[in-house]
């Protein structure tokens, strides 16, 4: 697994994240994530909320890939990996008590990207080059 730095740590908890599917038809999806979180340091979450496209195309085997960027800075990150979705297990749970807490609506699964390859989306000449890799 690749590991998270506490630099990008920062950078995703101030940032919007946006997240690529594709469905099995071959169609990509692109849509923002509001709810992305660090839920350790090898591992990307967020609240899948609407069970919308994505839901669908992650449950149809969708590789999943998560980016940020911050406009002002020139910065960003893309994260590869291996996406598991929890429904009914502890971390469900605990993020349906985040989801309570926030007065925000239940989320139908929680997509856990386990980070593989980390990419530098900085402006200039290391744009889309690997940082870390397993």
């Amino acid at each position: 697994m690749a590991t998270l730095t506490p630099e990008m740590k920062e950078f995703i908890n101030n940032n919007l994240a946006w997240i690529a599917t594709v469905s099995k038809e071959g169609q990509l999806d692109l849509g923002p994530k509001m709810s992305m979180f660090v839920l350790d340091d090898n591992h990307l979450a967020y609240h899948e909320r609407t069970a919308g496209q994505h839901y669908r195309n992650l449950e149809d085997g969708s590789p999943l890939v998560i980016c940020f960027a911050n406009l002002e800075q020139k910065k960003g990150y893309r994260f590869r990996g291996n996406v598991t979705l929890h429904s009914d297990d502890a971390i469900y749970d605990e993020q349906v008590k985040v989801a309570e807490k926030n007065g925000t609506k239940k989320p139908a699964t929680i997509p856990v990207l386990e980070i593989t390859e980390i990419q530098d989306l900085s402006a200039g000449p290391k744009a889309g080059t690997t940082i870390s890799k397993d």
